[in-house]
C-alpha cells in the first residue's frame, strides 16, 4: 500500500480533535454551525502550528465585520406570558460583547452563519432604524406601550460609538415623548444621559445593567468584551445619580460559577445606586448549549461536569426546558434556593422587583411623529422627517 495512502496515514497517524482553548477578546471556543446547515465540518490538529509552536487559530481573534442592512420592520411584538414587555426594538443584530450565555445567539442560524464566533463579529447594523420607528410611531392605529430597547442584543455594543443607531433611536422617543426601557452591559449609556435624564424626569424611561459577576478574570472571559464589572456599577451610580431609576439583572447566575456571588452582586449594585434588582437562571437554547459547554471545558474543566448537572437539576434533568412557566427561573430545589435568596437579600437591601418598569412608566404624553419638531440638539438630518 503506497504510504501516501489517506486509510493507511489516518490508521497510523489518527487525527487529533482540536484541544479547547479561546480566542483573545471572543467568548465563543469554535465557530459552531447553525442547527440549518447542511453540511458537517470538525475541527482537528493537523499538526501544523507556526514558527513559534503556536497554532494561530487558538490565540488570535478575528477583527469585527459590520454589515449594513436596511430592515424592513423595527418593532417587535411578543406574547409570552414571562416576558415583562410586549415591543421591543433591537439595531442591531449580533453582539460582539461576545457573551458565552447569550440566548439570541441562536438567530444567527438564520443568516446562515454561525451562532459561535460569527455571532460575535459578524453584526448587523440596522442603518434604517430611526426612519422605521418614525414610521410606526406615525401610523394611526398606533397605541404607544413601553418599547424595550436592546432586549434581543446590546443596543449599546461597541460599533454603536460610530453608527450611533441607538442615540437617534432614543431622539425620536425623546421627540415623541414616548416610554423606554433599556438594558445593557455597556458604560455607552452615559453618553445619552442628556436625553434619558429629562425622560426619567416625566416617567418615560429606565435602564437595567446587566451585573454577571464582580470577578473580573471570570467576565473576561465570559462576556470578553462588555464593560468590567466595576465600569459597570459605576454606570449604575451615573444614571441613578442622574435621577434615571436603575435596575440590576442578575443574569445569568451559573451554578458554581456565578451563582457563589449572588448576593455580593445584589449588594455592590445596591450600594451604587440600584433601586431594582431581577435575576435570570442559564438557558441554553439551541447552539447556546454545546457552545457554553465548550467553554466550560476550556475555562473551568474541573468543574465543567458539576456545573451541567447543576444546570439539568434546575430543568427538570434536560440541558434545557423551554416552558414559559419556568424557563427563566428553572424548578425543583435548587431553583427555590436561588429564589429564597434572591427574596432575602432584595428585602435586606431594600431592592423591588423590576420588570424592566414596563408598568410604571408613563405613555400619556405621546405625541405622533408629525406633530413635533426635530431635536434642536440632534446633528442628525434623519430626525428632519418629523417637520
Amino acid at each position: 500500500m503506497p504510504a501516501d495512502d489517506p486509510i493507511r496515514c489516518e490508521q497510523e497517524f489518527p487525527l487529533q480533535q482540536m484541544p479547547l482553548t479561546g480566542c483573545k477578546g471572543r467568548g465563543a471556543i469554535s465557530n459552531l454551525q447553525g442547527r440549518f446547515e447542511r453540511q458537517l465540518r470538525e475541527d482537528f490538529d493537523d499538526g501544523w502550528q507556526n514558527e513559534f509552536g503556536i497554532d494561530d487559530r487558538a490565540t488570535f481573534g478575528r477583527d469585527t465585520e459590520v454589515i449594513e442592512e436596511q430592515a424592513k420592520t423595527i418593532l417587535s411584538r411578543n406574547q409570552s406570558p414571562d416576558l415583562p414587555f410586549g415591543v421591543s426594538l433591537n439595531p442591531y443584530r449580533g453582539c460582539e460583547h461576545g457573551c458565552i450565555y447569550c440566548f439570541a445567539r441562536p438567530t444567527h442560524s438564520y443568516l446562515g452563519m454561525s451562532p459561535g464566533l460569527d455571532f460575535e463579529s459578524r453584526i448587523f447594523a440596522k442603518v434604517n432604524a430611526p426612519e422605521l420607528l418614525i414610521r410606526e410611531l406615525g401610523k394611526a392605529a398606533y397605541l404607544p406601550q413601553t418599547i424595550a430597547l436592546g432586549v434581543n442584543t446590546d443596543a449599546y455594543q461597541p460599533c454603536e460609538r460610530k453608527l450611533g443607531l441607538t442615540r437617534r433611536v432614543l431622539e425620536v422617543l425623546h421627540a415623541c415623548e414616548h416610554p423606554v426601557a433599556l438594558i445593557t452591559k455597556s458604560s455607552l449609556i452615559e453618553r445619552d444621559i442628556d436625553l434619558l435624564a429629562p425622560m426619567a424626569a416625566k416617567r418615560q424611561v429606565m435602564a437595567a445593567v446587566t451585573l454577571t459577576t464582580l470577578d473580573a478574570k471570570i467576565a473576561r472571559t465570559l462576556e470578553p468584551r462588555a464593560a468590567a464589572p466595576t465600569r459597570r456599577l459605576h454606570t449604575i451610580r451615573t444614571l441613578a445619580e442622574a435621577g434615571i431609576p436603575v435596575a440590576v439583572s442578575v443574569a445569568p447566575v451559573i451554578p458554581f460559577i456565578t451563582e457563589p456571588e449572588f448576593e455580593s452582586v445584589l449588594t455592590a449594585a445596591r450600594e451604587a445606586g440600584a433601586s431594582h434588582a431581577g435575576y435570570v437562571v442559564l438557558r441554553l437554547p439551541w447552539e447556546v448549549n454545546p457552545l457554553f459547554q465548550q467553554w466550560l471545558q476550556a475555562h473551568f474543566p474541573e468543574r465543567a461536569q458539576r456545573v451541567m448537572n447543576r444546570v439539568r437539576d434546575l430543568h427538570g434533568g434536560k440541558d434545557y426546558d423551554a416552558s414559559f412557566a419556568t424557563r427563566m427561573r428553572g424548578t425543583g430545589v435548587w431553583s427555590k434556593l436561588i429564589r429564597q435568596r434572591f427574596e432575602q437579600a432584595a428585602r435586606r437591601l431594600d431592592l423591588h422587583r423590576h420588570a424592566y418598569g414596563a408598568m410604571l412608566l408613563d405613555a400619556s404624553r405621546f405625541k405622533k411623529p408629525g406633530t413635533v419638531a426635530a431635536s434642536p440638539s440632534a446633528n442628525n438630518k434623519q430626525l428632519d422627517l418629523f417637520a
